[in-house]
């Protein structure tokens, strides 16, 4: 099913709309008009580097989140011996 960006040739508006069986927006979300137009769709390219950035991006802010609770977590820990002391 794919997703198609459009805009309302009265109002300007643009959108995307979901077509499924050829379906197609019979009118404008904002102001209901029927003058629609689709817009040409974006080429999606991936390669071997983008596909490995992207991996290792995932894996660095996962990293970092797991540094953060471990910090958090250490904290905590910090906060109870104090309180039992």
């Amino acid at each position: 099913m794919p997703l198609f960006d459009y805009r309302c040739r009265a109002c300007g508006h643009t959108f995307e709309a979901l077509v499924r069986n050829d379906i197609q927006p019979d009118a404008c979300e904002q102001c209901h008009a029927k003058d629609l137009e689709r817009l040409p769709s974006a080429v999606a390219v991936t390669s071997k580097e983008k596909l490995q950035a992207a991996a290792d991006s995932k894996r660095h802010k996962a990293a970092a989140i797991g540094r953060q609770e471990t910090m958090a977590e250490q904290r905590e820990i910090e906060h109870h011996r104090k309180e039992d002391h």
